[in-house]
């Protein structure tokens, strides 16, 4: 049984990561901030959010002591914060200046590894905070990364759709270039270790594009060279896979997806145990507690789920937990209505839970006597407001079709790929245009930013070597492919 506790709905943006500690949880977002809660209420420290980046930051990470919480971003940092006070203790600069994208402590809190958008990973010795090592996969962005319970050895996952295993000398041991077709999303060993003295196993699981989570066996041979092995392939998603994560024990595993599903797997045996449906967009993060059986979630719908997995999981495989089996305290945010899809789909009763949640109580009696279910929601006008269910109030209409509005913009937006959004303004584009980064941006976002900004890049901060835009005619297609199919 899994069972949502509570919804956080803190950040202003995308959740990018979350993270675990033992009594604390971290959680990322394109809003430029990192956020902390307890995880005895999950109620938010006093010094969140923590305010150091200069943009989007695409991923937090404790060290194993729970003392310290590292945090990289789209400036070319990776942040170091004491979780005693609040404060930066370190600024690592990464080499090049790319945008960060990942970064990980080895679970001896000896080394730290970043890794960007430009293909390039950094070995940080973390009690001196010094760099050690640099490494580089040419034209391809680092966007996954996790150690080994040994702390010896770490993997990376790219866009280029690869999994390469290294030591701590940046000597590459292993590379599977066809692990995941049209790119690597997220990749994470198991805690444990098996050995039989001739062969030492660790296992990987990693997750990607091609809409599926795998499960690898490394092994490590006594000749001292590597072999990786597909074990499983899980297919319980739909659309790509964006983030993934074993348990403390490596008894389960849980995936999020762009089809804004979590999954929750017996990772020993490769079954589907439940299938979460409450997050209204992609799911972009996920994390297990250490210490207690929670589930940490988060999207692009800006909130953060906390999920309670009680004893007994292995019931019902793939069993789809719906709205009334999986709220089970009064925190919990996510209503019936909004955990469906459509919003086409919402009954009588969801347009009634929405009403409520939007301060709107007064008129779920008038929405019940007229029989309102959410196609007729969406088709509601400011006359049939006032002629047919007689609601006087001005102001009370006006505030309804602003919030109807606002959820036929979200139909509009859900699921749209995020590659169609442009990186300023984060909406869908209409004349995408290709600038000297080599970002695409909406023409008249990226032109007023450089008449503004000085010429910087709003990706990654750097000055742009010219202001030339190139029209993304190829982009423009695709996007327009895609509002005729939706």
């Amino acid at each position: 049984m899994v069972s949502l506790i509570c919804t956080l709905q803190d950040h202003r943006d995308d959740v990018n990561w979350c993270a675990f500690s033992a009594q604390l949880l971290a959680t990322c977002s394109g809003d430029k901030t990192v956020r902390v809660y307890n995880t005895r209420d999950f109620s938010e420290l006093a010094f969140s959010p923590l305010e150091g980046h200069g943009y989007s930051v695409h991923c937090c990470c404790f060290s194993p002591c729970g003392q310290f919480l590292a945090s990289c971003s789209t400036d070319a940092t990776t942040l170091v914060w004491s979780m005693a006070t609040g404060e930066i203790e370190a600024v690592l600069q990464h080499p090049g200046r790319s945008p960060v994208r990942i970064c990980v402590f080895s679970p001896d809190s000896t080394h730290l590894v970043s890794g960007a958008a430009n293909g390039s990973l950094a070995l940080w010795d973390f009690p001196s905070k010094q760099l050690r090592r640099t490494s580089c996969v040419s034209e391809t962005t680092m966007v996954a990364c996790s150690f080994s319970p040994c702390s010896q050895l770490f993997v990376t996952g790219s866009t280029y759709g690869d999994l390469r295993l290294w030591d701590l000398d940046m000597n590459q041991l292993h590379a599977e270039k066809d692990a995941h077709d049209l790119g690597v999303t997220c990749c994470a060993f198991a805690p444990s270790i098996v050995s039989d003295g001739q062969v030492v196993q660790f296992c990987l699981v990693s997750c990607g594009q091609d809409s599926h989570v795998k499960i690898w066996t490394i092994n490590k041979l006594s000749s001292g060279a590597f072999r990786m092995q597909l074990l499983h392939r899980l297919t319980g998603q739909s659309a790509p896979v964006l983030t993934c994560a074993y348990s403390s024990d490596g008894q389960l595993l849980v995936s999020g997806s762009v089809d804004k599903t979590v999954t929750v797997y017996d990772a020993k045996n490769a079954v589907l145990l439940y299938t979460l449906n409450q997050h209204e967009r992609y799911v972009t993060a996920c994390s297990f507690s250490p210490t207690s059986p929670l589930i940490a979630t988060g999207s692009m719908d800006k909130t953060v789920n906390i999920w309670r997995v009680d004893d007994g999981y292995s019931g019902d495989a793939g069993k789809s937990l719906t709205e009334e089996s999986t709220v089970m305290a009064s925190q919990a945010s996510t209503s019936a209505g909004r955990s469906k899809l459509l919003v086409s789909d919402w009954s009588e009763e969801d347009v009634s839970v929405w009403l409520l949640e939007e301060g709107m109580e007064g008129l779920v009696d008038t929405f019940r006597t007229n029989n309102i279910d959410g196609i007729e929601l969406l088709a509601l006008t400011k006359e049939t407001l006032l002629s047919e269910m007689h609601i006087e109030s001005v102001g009370q209409r006006s505030k309804l079709l602003r919030k109807v509005e606002e959820l036929k913009n979200a139909l509009v937006c859900s699921g749209v790929p995020d590659e169609f959004l442009c990186p300023i303004t984060r909406e869908l584009m209409r004349e995408p245009v290709l600038a000297a980064d080599g970002y695409s941006y909406e023409r008249d976002a990226i032109t007023m930013w450089i008449n503004t900004k000085n010429r910087s890049s709003p990706m990654t901060n750097l000055p742009l070597l010219t202001t030339l835009l190139t029209p993304n005619h190829t982009l423009k297609m695709a996007i327009a492919r895609w509002r005729t199919s939706h």
